[in-house]
């Protein structure tokens, strides 16, 4: 199976990525940028006060979403293997999958997040966790081959 023939992980590695972009131009763009990104108006006061907590909490995210990017690439055989590959595209997909779960839980937000933000972001993340469920679906005899 080529890349191309796999546009659940294609799209789903593209997602994932743009996802990674926005949350560093969040820490690049400051307080204003938490704020429009949703973040809630702690994060954004302490951004303008130059804690070095929104950008880290931000920056580790966007680790991992770059990392959730480079597993689907590697999924989709765009890019060589990598370490336990289809143990790691179901990892992802049940971690969106919770997470959506979580946008039916007000309680699960921090109070100064708004019902936007987390409507916008829970259907964002389930277009994420189908398009991650669905190209590991596709790509599963492939990825269970020794050595593939």
């Amino acid at each position: 199976m080529s890349a191309s023939t796999n546009k659940g992980l294609i799209g789903a590695a593209l997602m994932s990525l743009a996802a990674s972009l926005a949350h560093i131009a969040a820490i690049l763009g400051g307080g204003d940028w938490y704020r429009f990104f949703g973040a809630g108006e702690q994060m954004a006061r302490l951004a303008e006060a130059g804690s070095p907590r929104p950008a880290i909490m931000t920056g580790i995210i966007a680790a991992i979403l770059a990392g959730w990017g480079l597993y689907a690439l590697s999924g989709a055989g765009a890019i060589r293997r990598l370490p336990l590959v289809r143990t790691a595209l179901v990892a992802i997909t049940l971690v969106l999958v919770a997470r959506v779960v979580m946008g039916f839980f007000r309680g699960a937000f921090p109070p100064e997040v708004g019902m936007n933000f987390i409507v916008a972001s829970s259907l964002i993340v389930a277009v994420m966790a189908a398009a991650f469920g669905a190209g590991t679906l596709k790509a599963w005899a492939r990825l269970s081959e020794r050595g593939a």
